[in-house]
């Protein structure tokens, strides 16, 4: 019998933490809950998980420092952030910062499901050597058939290579691209956050360390440069490497060898080396954030991706794409988009750029109730966005005036209804209902699902 993943899920509302627990047990999942961002320090500090599901706003911390806590004491558990759609550009910070991937409230359990099981499949896997193709699409636009015939031209040399561009850009589907466009391709292929190791940990995670190195170190372990030996290492978010860590590794592509903490011996390793950056590095360089010999060094070649609102004829061929991934993860059978919904798609501004357009779609596509995705499907922030700008003022104002019946309402979603009955009857749930034409019961679960309580 294969072992029984553990998940622990945070969150203050009650509600959706019984939800997910009930659902995951039921797929299999060992759950354990906490309401609070203490309790689930406290809860980490004492147990091991495979997986942690926090919500981003609790009472006493936010889902950053637990993020933080959690890479401090095992970096290599995952991190999903729940979070509102409305917090899309914090979600992206989290991203940054380690997490894994974000959900938006409300969520479907079994796309909760999916990302967790996507999660430990990278994390027991780091080296899987998926294609490429299957993984990603290039689009049609100028600069990304530029960069790809860049890739083409670069990936068989053993030149070090800098990709720069926002978050969720697509910067480890290129590296991967290079990888296995390379002579290495049948090599190990390493993936680092670097903005995920926690600063104490890093020489141990980066070089390894043998037994009794250091309080904590009860066995030999082999640091990624070993493992990613005779293949490719990318440094994700390079940028965020300590000063003492850039020495290091400037050593090793200098020398072409490693040496473990405690270790006095010294081990060849031969590793091509892609970096990465949500930033222009130089900026940091100027700075002094950031060792000038270094960023020469990574800066062998330079790709630059541009973010997803640059390249927008590009944008409905990723959503079909995805449109399909989602399909087999959920065993839907959506075909079609419709034009109503294409024009909001396209002109959205995408802050998460490829990775949020990923996520929206796949939560649309297990939303649909036939082959076709509809405008009422999308999150507010798109449906109401207007041309170059990312607001929800397109339906502040006279919405309440046309929309009682929960059952009739197409325009907006059911929180906003909620939130407009509520408000028409001075919080009064048994006349809300009503207008709502919904009973208590349904209502009071659709409060607490929402986080709709004043």
């Amino acid at each position: 019998m294969s072992k029984k993943h553990s998940v622990l899920i945070i969150d203050d509302d009650t509600y959706i933490c019984h939800v997910l627990e009930k659902y995951l047990e039921q797929n299999g999942f060992i759950t354990e809950t906490a309401f609070s961002g203490s309790s689930a320090k406290s809860i980490i500090d004492k147990h091991d998980f495979d997986l942690v599901l926090c919500d981003f706003r609790l009472p006493d911390y936010d889902g950053l420092a637990v993020l933080r806590h959690v890479k401090a004491k095992k970096s290599s558990v995952p991190v999903i952030i729940m979070t509102a759609y409305a917090e899309i550009k914090k979600a992206v910070e989290l991203i940054k910062s380690g997490a894994y991937d974000y959900i938006t409230k409300p969520m479907q359990p079994e796309e909760v499901l999916t990302i967790i099981k996507k999660a430990l499949e990278n994390k027991n896997d780091k080296m899987t050597r998926s294609s490429f193709g299957k993984d990603f699409i290039t689009g049609e636009t100028p600069q990304m058939l530029e960069i790809m015939k860049h890739v083409e031209v670069v990936a068989p040399t053993d030149i070090t290579v800098m990709i720069e561009g926002e978050t969720g850009s697509g910067k480890e589907y290129i590296a991967r691209a290079i990888h296995y466009a390379s002579k290495r391709s049948k090599n190990p292929f390493i993936a680092i956050d670097c903005g995920a190791i926690p600063r104490e940990l890093a020489n141990s995670e980066l070089f390894g360390h043998v037994k009794g190195a250091f309080t904590g170190a009860v066995n030999d372990k082999i640091g990624y440069f070993q493992e990613a030996n005779g293949g490719t290492m990318f440094l994700d978010e390079v940028g965020n490497l300590p000063h003492e860590n850039q020495v290091k590794i400037l050593r090793a592509l200098q020398e072409k060898a490693v040496s473990r903490i405690g270790d006095n011996k010294s081990v060849n390793v031969d590793v091509r080396l892609i970096a990465a950056a949500n930033e222009n590095l130089m900026n940091k360089v100027k700075a002094g954030e950031f060792r000038e010999d270094l960023y020469h060094r990574l800066n062998g070649f330079r790709l630059l991706l541009p973010p997803l609102r640059q390249r927008r004829e590009d944008i409905m061929a990723f959503v079909n794409h995805f449109i399909k991934q989602a399909n087999r993860d959920f065993g839907k059978n959506v075909k079609y988009v419709d034009d109503a919904t294409k024009n909001l798609l396209i002109n959205y501004q995408w802050h998460g750029n490829i990775r949020e357009l990923q996520n929206v779609i796949k939560r649309v596509v297990l939303l649909a109730n036939n082959d076709i995705i509809i405008p009422e499907l999308l999150p507010d922030e798109i449906r109401y966005s207007t041309s170059g700008t990312d607001n929800i003022s397109g339906y502040n104002g006279g919405v309440e005036d046309y929309v009682t019946d929960l059952k009739s309402a197409t325009l907006i979603t059911e929180k906003e209804v909620i939130q407009n009955a509520l408000n028409k009857t001075n919080n009064n749930k048994s006349k809300a209902a009503r207008l709502l034409n919904i009973d208590r019961k349904t209502l009071y679960n659709k409060i607490k699902l929402y986080d709709l309580e004043t």
